[in-house]
């Protein structure tokens, strides 16, 4: 990486900013650039005058990072894993076997990972009874493996919001630069933001986001202890090693309001969410997963997912007992089988699943509340509420990705 920045081809890294296609992140208007660039400083003679060109030299070209990373995250999937995080993790920290998760600082942001996230969903039902589905994520990617205040920081912040209700599916995408408080995370007392969206509290949350069509201000309550996913936060994710860390609170109680165009909805549901972090999370051939979030009606919940590759991928669920007991269950043991196909984006998608777990004697078939819930971002994915019936009923959420 140097001053001038870097360019994806064919899902490598380059220099040269000029070779960096230009794709728009959000038509915001010049406010919205200004908030990602800084305000535009005034030029002046001397001394001063250099530093402040080469400020704004800086902030173009970690615009032009930016610009690049998303280019490489919605290329092609081979290449790199989907989004390319199958891609070579050298020069950045990985999690390893005997990995030890400590709170409250692993609540917060690890910038010697390349990638992570903080991503919750909540499915919530109004009064009269309607299905109601939201996410908020965070996502933070790092250009170098640290951090620092202000204009240098190599840390590029993503952030999506939705509202999933049984006929519409709204969307809303924010993208930011690190260093100089647009965006970010504090560990005590637990926050995460980008813009006006916010994620505060971890035991009593208060979660706030929308776009041109949406809004949801919500209160969540932890009900249950919080659940390290894999070997004690250690979640491996391929045959050849790939891993992450990984943490879920999937024991919120939610209430609150939506905000739609045809006015508020006041919602009550179960909310999760799901903590992340690695440098290399997938293989090189792995092209997507298809992941699920579910809440059983008996109090149970399962976290249950597999990677797709050009074989039989590889498979990982943890059974949560009611009380948050967890038992981490294997390649394998998982058995994933599409259902309902449906025509969204263009693609053809199975957005209901036949799920078998034969060791606690599962079978259900989901079903989406909207199948087309397609987040159309930078990178896009589906993801949606379900729900489910057969050996066990209940709701949930599904996440779909590196179907092109």
């Amino acid at each position: 990486m140097n001053g001038r920045g870097w360019f994806c081809r064919n899902g490598n890294w380059g220099p040269a900013v000029s070779q960096i296609p230009r794709r728009p992140c959000e038509s915001r208007g010049p406010e919205a650039r200004e908030s990602l660039l800084g305000s535009r400083p005034r030029i002046r003679s001397g001394a001063a005058g250099g530093e402040v060109q080469r400020r704004v030299r800086d902030a173009v070209s970690l615009a032009a990072r930016l610009v690049a990373i998303l280019t490489c995250m919605a290329g092609p999937a081979p290449a790199q894993g989907f989004a390319g995080l199958g891609a070579d993790a050298t020069g950045f920290a990985v999690p390893k076997p005997g990995l030890v998760l400590e709170f409250p600082r692993d609540h917060g942001a690890h910038p010697g990972y390349r990638i992570e996230w903080w991503y919750l969903t909540a499915n919530l039902q109004a009064p009269d009874g309607t299905d109601y589905g939201i996410q908020w994520t965070l996502f933070r990617t790092a250009l170098a493996p640290f951090e620092v205040k202000g204009w240098a920081s190599p840390q590029v912040w993503l952030g999506h919001a939705a509202l999933t209700t049984p006929t519409h599916h709204y969307v809303a995408e924010r993208l930011a630069r690190g260093g100089i408080g647009q965006a970010g995370v504090v560990a005590q007392p637990f926050a995460a933001w980008i813009d006006e969206w916010q994620m505060a509290g971890l035991d009593q949350m208060a979660l706030r986001a929308g776009g041109a069509d949406f809004a949801y201000d919500l209160a969540l309550t932890a009900q249950g202890p919080l659940v390290l996913q894999g070997q004690q936060g250690y979640s491996v994710k391929s045959p050849k090693g790939q891993a992450s860390a990984y943490y879920s609170q999937p024991f919120y109680q939610v209430t609150g309001s939506l905000t739609l165009p045809e006015g508020q909805v006041a919602v009550t549901g179960q909310g999760w969410l799901d903590r992340e972090w690695s440098s290399q999370p997938l293989a090189a051939d792995q092209t997507g997963w298809d992941w699920f979030s579910l809440h059983f009606d008996s109090g149970e919940k399962l976290m249950a997912f597999r990677l797709r590759d050009s074989g039989d991928g590889f498979t990982a669920a943890s059974w949560i007992s009611a009380e948050g007991v967890v038992e981490p269950l294997p390649d394998g043991a998982l058995v994933l089988e599409p259902g309902e196909i449906a025509d969204v984006a263009g693609r053809k998608l199975p957005v209901g699943w036949h799920l078998r777990l034969p060791s606690k004697a599962l079978h259900i078939t989901t079903v989406p509340l909207n199948p087309q819930a397609w987040m159309a971002t930078s990178f896009p994915y589906w993801e949606g509420p379900i729900r489910f019936t057969g050996s066990h009923t209940g709701r949930g959420y599904l996440e779909m990705t590196g179907y092109e």
